[in-house]
């Protein structure tokens, strides 16, 4: 079992990340028999370090790029405190700039979390990831799902809004949202599929986790041990998958013949 460090626990247990990192720890397992070495792991729009600081600690090697400065000085002080400043690089630029800043097939894991709804062009962006990602490597995608957004509107009784996310054909409410698309998984994979990667797992991160109030689990719902299981255990179940609040999608690139 991967060594998840004490001061990390919290972090990667947290029932709204635990899908996540339950798919990225046996990545990593994977990695490791194979080859016995850490990963070189790219965070495209990694923020202040939510999971490239505990993926440092771990011991990987890990560069963040990310085009919001203010959130690259929260990451250097954020690796500073965890003293794993040696093992976190930061890199400000976008999401389709990835090509310019890392070098081509140089990353054994790239993460690119709650970017795809707020770009211009995720296709770009995907090809992007897909270049900077070694051969036999993997993508780690978490997207907004439009299935979600429409239910969670309905059940609180704005259906006028619901029919309207259902409709849209990228899921927004014209003039009212933050984001400009969410996804399903049908559209998702076929978007990765055309950049060459191929899609190997798919997860529903929050499948009741932002439907519920807190009383309903005893205590605050986004620490509860039990939302937890239940969220590990309905992640890749159909149809709880393709409810949750967003998808989470582990892709490969394949590695060529040779000729």
């Amino acid at each position: 079992m991967v060594d998840i460090p004490k001061e990390s626990a919290e972090t990667t247990h947290h029932p709204r990340v635990a899908v996540v990192w339950s798919v990225l720890s046996a990545e990593i397992e994977r990695f490791a028999a194979g080859t016995g070495a850490r990963m070189n792991i790219i965070d495209v729009g990694g923020g202040s370090g939510g999971f490239a600081v505990p993926l440092a600690e771990l011991g990987h090697e890990v560069t963040v790029v990310e085009p919001s400065a203010n959130a690259l000085a929260s990451l250097r002080q954020r690796a500073a405190d965890a003293g794993v400043t040696d093992r976190v690089t930061a890199v400000q630029a976008d999401a389709d700039e990835l090509p310019d800043v890392v070098e081509p097939e140089s990353a054994d894991l790239v993460l690119c979390h709650s970017v795809l709804e707020v770009i211009d062009d995720p296709d770009i962006a995907l090809d992007a990831l897909s270049t900077s990602c070694a051969q036999g490597g993997a993508v780690s995608i978490l997207v907004g799902n439009r299935i979600a957004a429409v239910l969670g509107k309905a059940l609180m009784g704005h259906f006028s809004t619901a029919l309207d996310l259902l409709v849209d054909v990228d899921g927004i409410i014209d003039g009212k949202d933050t984001i400009k698309r969410r996804f399903e998984t049908a559209t998702l994979t076929a978007l990765i599929g055309a950049s060459g990667l191929v899609t190997e797992q798919v997860h529903g991160v929050g499948v009741v986790g932002d439907l519920i109030p807190s009383t309903a689990v005893g205590v605050d719902a986004g620490s509860g041990e039990d939302l937890r299981e239940f969220e590990l255990a309905t992640a890749a179940r159909i149809p709880f998958r393709d409810m949750a609040t967003q998808i989470h999608l582990l892709a490969r690139k394949p590695i060529r013949p040779r000729e």
